[in-house]
């Protein structure tokens, strides 16, 4: 079938002069700009180029000669006499450096997207050729009194200018179409020739998995500098094509330990900034949405505050009036420009109750199918488990691993073709022995699928998967390994029904209570996430405050202070009297806390202990009010805290007053009662010792 140039749409856009503002320059200072960017494109090899080879190495001989006009210029310091040559030369300047963005655009970006558009980036060439010619036409150039030879030079540039034609060369139109065909059999679910595909890759110098990863890395750069869904979705093809042949034509790969490590690293070092972080699960915000105080909360946790129960605001404890969750758009594009710069994932899974996949294109759906029912085909022929050595298992894995990194739509996929019941295998405790890198893949595979929400039930309805992957949190090879285990319990803990089943099992609660005891920081983090998200049901605080929650958060308030203290609050807010009763070793770090915390910690850390002293009486205010200096932190925490900190610190002001005034409450017979305003609660002071 013959091959429509307009098949597949042109997206590189001509590197426009208003996005550039030249500096104002001095007659030397200009002189000087034109000599330095046209020694810059003086410079490019266009021999390095695999397509627009004649068009780049055009504009390169011409700057060449431009360059020697400007170098005997400057050597000579001929002074620019006229507006006229000025503005000339001005213009000359951003004509130039487009020139130059151009040749960089095409040599550092996507050899694939420059395929596609080989047409518009030869024709943006010749439209900056021409520019420059007629530069040159109204260039007065008897105004520098140059020699014979210079001035039959300027005579050549304006020749060579205005006779520039548009060059794309056959084989690259050629080989253009083939790659649109290919698109085009995909979306038909038309399974490409591997031949075909190795000899595109080839005549392109995509030759092994390290060049198509690099080639995946350019074109999703491409994408962030597009506002256009369209170009974006044509792209996303090239992107699904390119992962489908690296895994087709060089096989499964995995990175070196030591970039794996540092890749993992990355993400936990990074200190999120207060305003990017929801308030109840101190967390990264995923899809910001605003209620109807105005506070900003996480989409998934503000629900599960709502599904709880509550009609009230987290922060600021006013009533809601209505329950509609506006999307924070503004605040979600500053989150992903953040991300991006910190080289973090981030993605969202539904916006306004749509599923938002990154971006949706019918042959990059085909294409990422094909890619997971290919690995999965894979990892059907290693069916023994002694056979988990195997680096080609692991290479897999691994691939399946990025995959489900990547988007909504390839996790779906790679669960439809039956991985989860193929990986499952591979959780065991002999597996980690044997090959500690494989029980990490695996594991954090299952970790990107349950960031669907529809992947979490088959998680859990997988025969074996829960307790695999509740093995490797418990004996995991690694702590990474360890780590995204409980990563994992910590994502499908968001579905409210698995929490509670979560809470339940033993080996859970004190596996995420060991990690978060004796894990490196990002391990650590990980095991108090999950539990912070369990602490969210009443039922579940009290399978984790009898498994030592409540100690353990006491015992690393000092080291991760605001998970520890978050903990804490939900602890002793649903946890009852005994809750209380554990907590109170752990009033003198609330104070420190309170006194040098950040603002998020100094919070919560006053709502814990207005909770204490209500339900625990004076006992645990005797053993606050024994802090040194706290009344003057709460006052200052009323002056300078978040609206909610001030509430919550006026309130144990009023707590601790009313205790020194005799008011707070009475002995009895062993016991402290404290009034409320509602009810009176007892507590056994024989519980209460430190």
């Amino acid at each position: 079938m013959a091959i429509s140039p307009h098949m597949f749409t042109t997206q590189r856009r001509r590197p426009s002069s208003e996005s550039f503002i030249p500096p104002k320059f001095t007659d030397i200072n200009l002189l000087h700009s034109l000599l330095h960017i046209t020694n810059q494109i003086s410079s490019f090899n266009p021999t390095n180029l695999l397509l627009l080879k004649r068009s780049s190495s055009s504009v390169v001989h011409k700057a060449k000669l431009l360059n020697v006009l400007f170098k005997d210029l400057v050597r000579n310091s001929i002074p620019l006499c006229s507006n006229s040559l000025i503005l000339c030369f001005e213009e000359m300047y951003i004509v130039l450096h487009q020139i130059k963005t151009l040749i960089e655009d095409c040599i550092k970006g996507s050899k694939f997207s420059l395929l596609m558009q080989v047409e518009t980036v030869a024709d943006t060439f010749h439209i900056l050729t021409r520019e420059l010619s007629t530069l040159l036409d109204i260039f007065p150039v008897q105004e520098l009194d140059l020699n014979h030879d210079l001035f039959e030079l300027v005579i050549l540039i304006r020749k060579q200018c205005y006779e520039s034609k548009i060059v794309v060369g056959k084989e690259e139109r050629e080989l253009r179409n083939d790659v649109v065909l290919v698109i085009e059999r995909i979306k038909n679910e038309i399974v490409p020739d591997k031949s075909n595909l190795a000899e595109i890759f080839s005549r392109l110098e995509i030759r092994d998995s390290s060049s198509c990863r690099a080639e995946i890395e350019a074109l999703e750069e491409e994408i962030q500098n597009w506002i256009d869904e369209q170009s974006k979705s044509e792209i996303v093809a090239l992107i699904g094509l390119v992962r489908y042949t690296k895994c087709v034509l060089f096989g499964a790969s995995t990175p070196s330990p030591s970039k794996e490590i540092q890749r993992r690293k990355q993400p936990s070092e990074v200190v999120v900034p207060a305003d990017y972080r929801c308030p109840i699960s101190l967390e990264l915000m995923q899809d910001p949405v605003v209620v109807a105080t105005g506070q900003t909360y996480d989409r998934d946790s503000i629900k599960l505050w709502m599904d709880s129960g509550h009609n009230t605001c987290p922060k600021t404890g006013q009533k809601l009036t209505h329950t509609e969750l506006i999307p924070n758009l503004a605040l979600r594009n500053m989150i992903a420009i953040w991300c991006r710069e910190q080289k973090i994932p981030f993605e969202v899974e539904y916006v306004n109750g749509k599923l938002n996949c990154r971006l949706t294109n019918k042959a990059a759906l085909k294409a990422t199918k094909m890619t997971a029912l290919f690995l999965v085909d894979k990892l059907k022929y290693h069916e023994d488990v002694s056979d988990s050595s195997n680096e080609d298992l692991n290479g897999v894995v691994y691939e399946l691993r990025v995959l489900a990194k990547t988007d909504s739509d390839s996790r779906a996929c790679i669960v439809e073709s039956g991985a989860i019941p193929l990986l499952v295998r591979y959780l065991s405790i002999d597996v980690g022995l044997h090959n500690p890198s494989l029980q990490v893949n695996v594991v954090t595979t299952i970790l990107n699928l349950s960031i669907l929400e529809a992947n979490k039930t088959r998680i859990m309805e997988t025969e074996g998967a829960l307790n695999g992957v509740v093995e490797v949190l418990q004996f995991g090879a690694t702590w990474e390994a360890k780590a995204n285990a409980a990563a994992t319990l910590f994502s499908l803990t968001g579905v409210a029904a698995y929490r509670k089943r979560l809470g339940r099992k033993t080996r859970v609660v004190s596996g995420l209570i060991q990690l978060a005891r004796c894990g490196p920081v990002g391990a650590r983090r990980d095991a108090l996430a999950a539990i912070l998200h369990m602490a969210a049901d009443r039922e579940t605080v009290g399978k984790l405050v009898e498994g030592g929650a409540v100690e353990m958060a006491v015992e690393v308030m000092a080291a991760l202070q605001e998970e520890a203290v978050a903990i804490l609050e939900a602890m002793v807010k649903r946890g009852g009297l005994v809750a209380v009763a554990v907590a109170y070793a752990g009033i003198k770090k609330l104070g420190v806390a309170l006194r040098e915390g950040s603002e998020r910690a100094r919070e919560s850390a006053a709502a814990t202990l207005v909770t204490m002293c209500r339900k625990g009486g004076s006992e645990i205010v005797a053993e606050l009010a024994a802090i040194p200096g706290v009344e003057r932190v709460i006052w200052e925490l009323m002056a300078v805290g978040s609206m909610r900190g001030r509430r919550k610190a006026a309130t144990l002001l009023r707590i601790l007053r009313r205790w020194a005034a005799g008011l707070n409450g009475v002995e009895s017979e062993g016991f402290t009662t404290t009034l409320t305003s509602s009810s009176i609660v007892v507590v056994p002071t024989s519980n209460l010792v430190a």
